[in-house]
């Protein structure tokens, strides 16, 4: 007998866990790689937000269990930056929920609103755990597709309407991981209205809402009239302030969506770390100048990467947000068999599309969080490997 849940068994490899386990044994051989694969900032968290978790550290009031929902100071800066940032205003008591990361809350709201065999639309290709986090809860996925064609934004009308009506849930996610594509106020406004029509409840995935480049500034959904009505939003300091180890973010949004992710949070852990609280409520207070150099570096890398992979021959899209370029395999081969050639016979590691969806296939994704040395390295051995 398997000791192991059928839940388990049934699941996927999580992509990034297998390129990992590749990496590791590549790099136990002795190879040299040029990881260009998953998103985690290579910059380090600004020194502000160190010395404030720091400084609460010492302070032996923080060394107790900390409380569920969040502090109310960092819940209050949360709701603040919110209001600041993108127009939306949240109660911090009643909108607004402490995370470990956002990545916590985006796999713990299909157990707090869905039963199981309720239905929820995704979108192809996407982030893996949207579709995990699912199952786990028992519940069906039906994949929405997204595609070139339609600027990578999910065609509402194309959806068959006795499908949404089934629908619970929708999970949308911009700007995009894998993709880099944005959606702006006017998707948000058909989005909000279909939603209604069809009573689905929508989950933004915000993670990468601070990420825009060329002074753009990507649209929250809660920020449509309507928005806390039909949606919830995740919200990630790892990808604002390169904070990405600290394990800290939050949910805002429709207050009863909030509180059923609370009730389940109460029955799983027992919140975030009040120093790493501390420094998140300072990084909210004070980030906005470290925000801007963080985005001027992944514009600068973005500005020269994309023209150098298109002289190459490479179709790379431009992202005018999150930090991804996603970029079409040659002609005559594979998502995945591109990014194994790459890896085996240069050293690069780039994520295949097919990581994240069947739609995927065809696509590669290039992530800008590498140092700017391994810019020059990859675009020096990218011909011979192209060739």
């Amino acid at each position: 007998m398997s000791l192991t849940a059928r839940r388990v068994l049934d699941l996927p490899p999580y992509m990034f866990a297998e390129i990992d386990r590749v990496k590791r044994r590549m790099l136990d051989e002795g190879h040299r790689l040029l990881d260009f694969g998953v998103g985690d900032p290579d910059q380090p968290t600004p020194p502000f937000i160190v010395e404030a978790m720091i400084e609460a550290a010492r302070l032996p009031r923080h060394h107790r269990y900390p409380g569920y929902a969040g502090m109310k100071s960092f819940r209050q800066a949360a709701a603040d930056w919110c209001e600041k940032r993108h127009g939306v205003l949240a109660d911090p008591d009643s909108e607004v929920l402490a995370l470990i990361g956002s990545k916590e809350g985006i796999s713990h709201l299909p157990l707090a609103l869905i039963d199981p065999g309720d239905l929820v639309l995704v979108t192809d290709p996407g982030y893996p755990v949207y579709v995990n986090s699912i199952r786990f809860a028992g519940g069906l996925v039906a994949l929405v597709p997204l595609s070139d064609e339609n600027q990578w934004l999910p065609d509402l009308s194309a959806i068959d309407p006795a499908l949404a009506d089934r629908a619970r849930m929708m999970i949308v996610n911009y700007p995009n991981n894998p993709i880099g594509a944005t959606a702006d106020r006017e998707f948000f406004e058909r989005l909000i209205a279909w939603a209604k029509k069809h009573d689905v409840f929508l989950m933004h995935d915000a993670a990468y809402i601070e990420v825009g480049y060329d002074g753009w500034r990507p649209p929250s959904l809660l920020s449509l009239p309507g928005g806390k009505d039909v949606g919830i939003e995740f919200h990630s300091l790892s990808k604002t302030f390169n904070m990405t180890g600290w394990r800290i973010g939050f949910a805002v949004g429709n207050p009863e969506a909030i509180k059923a992710l609370a009730t389940v949070k109460t029955q799983i852990d027992s919140g975030v770390f009040e120093p790493v609280q501390v420094a998140a409520t300072i990084a909210y207070r004070q980030g906005e100048s470290a925000l801007a150099d963080i985005l001027a570096i992944y514009q600068r890398r973005r500005d020269r990467l994309v023209p150098a992979l298109r002289a190459l021959g490479l179709d790379a899209m431009s992202p005018r947000g999150a930090f991804y370029i996603w970029t079409r395999v040659p002609a005559g081969e594979s998502s995945a068999g591109f990014a194994r050639r790459l890896l085996e016979n240069s050293g690069v590691v780039v994520m295949p599309g097919t990581g994240f969806g069947a739609r995927g296939e065809g696509w590669f994704r290039f992530s800008l969080t590498v140092a700017d040395v391994q810019i020059d390295e990859l675009l020096s051995v990218l011909p011979k490997a192209l060739g």
